[in-house]
C-alpha cells in the first residue's frame, strides 16, 4: 500500500477533474431522465419506473465483476486507468442514443441504452473511486481527496443546472446539451488524469502470508468485516432517502409549488450550499471522527426536510431556505462516507493480505445505485396508483398529497434508520493508524 502522504494541489485537482463531466451526466440521468421519458416522450410512469429499476439492478451483476477484474488488471497503465479509458466510448455512444433519442422511442429503447450507459459508467466510476482510495493511506487525507472530488461533482452539477436556467432550455434541449458536454469534457479530463497521476503497479498480494481467495471466500471475508457492514448498510438506506427527493424534485416544484421555472435555480442553491459546507464538515471530522460528523449531518437533514410537506403553490422562498438548510449537510454525506470506505479496505488488507479496493468499491457502487433504482421503482408506481396524471392536466388532490409525502416524509424516516445503523462504528483516526501499523509490520 502507498505510504501516508498529502497530495499536491495540482494532483488533487487533476484527480478531481473527471468528476465534473460525470456529474454533468448524473444529474439529468437521475433527475431529468425519468420525467423526460415518462411525460415528454409518453413512455409512461409505470413503464419508466420498471425499466429504471431493472437496469439499476443489473448493476448488481456488473459492478462486482468489474471491481474484481479491476483489482487483477496489470500492465504498463496500472490497474485503474485501463478501465476508465475503455468505458469512455460506451458512455458517449449510449448518451447520444438515450439523451437525444429518435422519434417514437419505447420502453425497450430506454432499457437497452440505459444498460449500455450504466455499464460504461461503471467501467469509469468504479475504478476511479478505488483509485482515489489508493492515492493516500492517511485517515484525514482521504477525506480531503474525497471532499475535493465530490466538490467537483457538485461543481459539475451546478454547471448542468446553471446553463439550462440561464439559457431557458427545455428538457429536450437539456438532454441534447448534456450529450455534447459529455462528448467534449469526459475524454479530456480522463486523459489528463491518466497522464498525470500514478496508478501503482503493485501486486494484488501486498502482505506477507496473503493467500489467494476464491470468489466465495473473498465475499465471506468481506461480509465478516463488521465496519464495512455498518458503513454500507447506512449508505444503502441513506441512498433511498436521497433517491426519493432526487427522483421527485422536478415533479414537486412543477406540481406542488407550481413554479417550474424555479426548478434549476433551486437545485443550484442546494448544491452550492453543499460545497459551502464541506470545509466545516472536514474540520468537524478531524475533531470528532468521520462517522460522528456524518451522523450529525444526517440528523440535521432529517430534522428539517419534513417541513417540505407544509409547502404549497407559490412557496418558493420557503423552499429556497429549505434547500440551503438541507444542502449544507449534503457536503458531509458526499465527502465522508467514501473516505470511510477506504478505511474499511485497510482492515480487509490486514486480514487477507490482499489489496481489494476494486471489490469494495464495487459493493459500494451497488449500494449507491440500487437505492436510486428502488426510489424510482417505489415512487412512480405509487404516484400512478394515486391517480397522478402524466399529462399537463390538473392533478387530483390525493395525487399531490402522495407526491408531497413521498418527497418530504419518506426520506426522514429512512435517514433516522441510517443513523441508527451507524451507531457503534469502530474505526476512527487512532484505530485506522493501528491497522496501518500492523499492515506495515506484516509487510516488513
Amino acid at each position: 500500500m502507498p505510504e501516508p502522504s498529502r497530495l499536491s494541489p495540482l494532483r488533487l485537482i487533476v484527480y478531481a477533474l473527471p468528476a465534473m463531466p460525470l456529474a454533468v451526466l448524473l444529474l439529468p440521468l437521475y433527475v431529468t431522465l425519468p420525467t423526460y421519458y415518462a411525460k415528454d416522450l409518453g413512455v409512461g410512469l409505470a413503464a419508466v419506473g420498471t425499466v429504471l429499476t431493472v437496469t439499476r439492478l443489473w448493476d448488481v451483476v456488473t459492478d462486482p465483476v468489474i471491481g474484481w477484474l479491476s483489482d487483477r488488471t496489470g500492465g504498463r497503465l496500472g490497474r485503474r486507468r485501463p478501465w476508465m479509458l475503455a468505458g469512455m466510448p460506451l458512455v458517449i455512444l449510449a448518451v447520444w442514443l438515450l439523451f437525444a433519442p429518435p422519434f417514437g422511442v419505447s420502453a425497450l429503447h430506454l432499457l437497452v441504452w440505459t444498460v449500455v450507459l450504466y455499464l460504461g459508467g461503471t467501467m469509469i466510476l468504479l475504478p476511479y473511486q478505488a483509485w482515489g482510495a489508493e492515492l493516500s493511506a492517511d485517515y484525514h487525507e482521504r477525506s480531503r481527496i474525497t471532499a475535493v472530488r465530490e466538490s467537483a461533482v457538485i461543481a459539475g452539477t451546478v454547471l448542468a443546472l446553471a446553463v439550462p436556467a440561464i439559457v431557458g432550455m427545455q428538457r429536450a434541449d437539456v438532454m441534447a446539451g448534456t450529450a455534447w458536454a459529455l462528448t467534449l469534457l469526459l475524454p479530456a479530463t480522463v486523459l489528463v488524469a491518466v497522464l498525470v497521476l500514478p496508478d501503482h503497479r503493485v501486486p494484488l498480494q501486498t502482505v506477507a502470508g496473503g493467500t489467494r481467495l476464491s470468489w466465495r471466500q473473498g465475499m465471506g471475508v468481506l461480509w465478516r468485516n463488521k465496519p464495512f457492514r455498518l458503513l454500507i448498510g447506512a449508505h444503502f438506506i441513506n441512498g433511498i432517502a436521497y433517491g426519493l427527493p432526487a427522483t421527485l424534485f422536478l415533479l414537486f416544484v412543477e406540481e406542488v409549488l407550481q413554479r417550474p421555472t424555479w426548478a434549476w435555480p433551486l437545485l443550484g442553491v442546494y448544491f452550492a450550499s453543499a460545497v459551502a459546507g464541506v470545509p466545516f464538515w472536514l474540520w468537524l471530522s478531524r475533531h470528532i471522527g468521520k462517522h460522528h460528523a456524518w451522523r450529525i449531518a444526517m440528523a440535521i437533514a432529517a430534522g428539517t426536510f419534513w417541513t417540505a410537506m407544509l409547502l404549497g403553490p407559490g412557496d418558493v422562498y420557503a423552499f429556497l431556505a429549505l434547500c440551503i438548510v438541507t444542502g449544507v449537510p449534503l457536503g458531509a454525506e458526499l465527502a465522508l462516507p467514501p473516505s470511510m470506505q477506504a478505511d474499511v479496505v485497510d482492515l480487509d488488507t490486514l486480514r487477507t493480505g490482499r489489496r481489494r479496493a476494486g471489490v469494495f468499491f464495487a459493493a459500494w457502487g451497488v449500494a449507491t445505485k440500487v437505492p436510486l433504482a428502488l426510489a424510482v421503482g417505489i415512487a412512480f408506481p405509487i404516484l400512478g396508483l394515486a391517480g397522478f396524471d402524466q399529462g399537463d392536466g390538473a392533478q387530483p388532490a390525493g395525487a399531490l398529497l402522495t407526491l408531497a409525502g413521498l418527497y418530504s416524509l419518506g426520506p426522514v424516516v429512512i435517514k433516522l434508520t441510517a443513523i441508527w445503523i451507524l451507531r457503534g462504528y469502530p474505526i476512527d483516526a487512532a484505530e485506522q493508524e493501528r491497522i496501518r501499523t500492523e499492515i506495515a509490520a506484516q509487510a516488513a
